[in-house]
């Protein structure tokens, strides 16, 4: 996985709005999971087989979201997502929802590395490695 963060493209449908075609809040937290999920997809890691091969999987235990603008229907996002920070059993990730590059919404996450029965588990070295690849690597504002 290269050193920069991960971008994954959103497109704006009907099913991701409220009755007046602006995006419901709920479904920033879609697309952020989709883009969670890419990042791992990219790195060779697919989560079911994930799961299977290394018995662990991880899980939102923190997350804070800051909506700065509305997007709307027919939009064209892209979710920028990048590590902060590596812990023995878990992940921070900041990941920035932009259209034109301009932050709609940003997201401060903290995961856990957890085995199939919900306890912390330490996280393989493969995902280690993946992760340093893309850690500190965002022009995100959601810091500020």
């Amino acid at each position: 996985m290269r050193a920069n963060p991960h971008l994954f493209p959103v497109r704006i449908y009907w099913e991701d709005t409220d009755g007046s075609g602006i995006v419901y809040h709920a479904s920033y937290l879609r697309f952020a999971e989709r883009a969670r999920t890419e990042v791992l997809r990219a790195a060779g890691f697919e989560q079911w087989s994930m799961l299977e091969q290394t018995g662990i999987a991880f899980a939102v235990r923190h997350c804070v979201i800051d909506f700065r603008r509305s997007a709307r229907l027919d939009d064209q996002l892209v979710v920028e997502t990048a590590v902060t920070a590596i812990g023995g059993a878990s992940l921070e990730m900041l990941q920035a929802i932009r259209r034109n590059g301009d932050d709609i919404v940003t997201l401060l996450l903290k995961l856990a590395c957890i085995t199939r029965d919900g306890r912390a588990a330490r996280m393989p070295p493969r995902l280690r490695e993946v992760f340093n690849a893309i850690k500190g690597q965002t022009a995100s504002h959601a810091a500020e």
